[in-house]
């Protein structure tokens, strides 16, 4: 006979577990987004692996900088997780464009930076406040 599985700890850390998934969810697509959009705005097509090919050194820079954050224990907060996500991002999926061979126009890194900036950060501040929000409603 076994004995009764304790599932508390599992059901427990099952909410949380969802949260950062579906945030960095959100942040991978908010990106592959970004990519999309700047490719459809130079006409560069819309195709899957060309939209890859741009998202790629930022999709890796934002999961590398997941794991070295371990920003799964905070990932909706905007103040550090969000703005060192971005940051980490930014710099590191520009460095990993420019490893590549990745054109590195002024412009490009500007818009890259801000845009950037806003699809991982503003999320996190809306939703902060939204939560402070419905906090002090009740």
């Amino acid at each position: 006979m076994t004995p009764p599985t304790d599932h508390s700890s599992f059901t427990r850390n099952a909410a949380p577990r969802r949260q950062a998934a579906g945030w960095l969810l959100a942040d991978l697509g908010l990106i592959i987004a970004f990519a999309a959009t700047g490719r459809s705005t130079h006409e560069s097509g819309l195709a899957i692996l060309g939209i890859l090919s741009t998202a790629g050194p930022f999709l890796a820079a934002c999961l590398l900088t997941w794991v070295v954050l371990r920003a799964w224990r905070s990932p909706a907060v905007p103040w550090p997780t969000g703005v060192l996500v971005w940051l980490g991002t930014a710099v590191g999926g520009l460095a990993i464009r420019a490893l590549l061979g990745g054109g590195m126009a002024v412009s490009f890194l500007v818009v890259a930076v801000v845009v950037l900036g806003a699809v991982l950060v503003l999320p996190r501040t809306v939703a902060s406040l939204v939560l402070r929000q419905r906090g002090t409603s009740r």
